[in-house]
């Protein structure tokens, strides 16, 4: 199967992007959550 390099070139900052955005968001909940549960 032949992956054609511009779709991929597209599409390798987005998902970088999109799981940092996810890393970062999911460290603000993890804490929030703690923060939470220590109450």
């Amino acid at each position: 199967m032949e992956i054609d390099m511009r779709i991929v070139v597209v599409l390798l900052p987005l998902v970088a992007a999109g799981g940092w955005a996810l890393f970062n968001i999911g460290q603000a909940a993890l804490k929030q959550f703690q923060t939470f549960n220590s109450k």
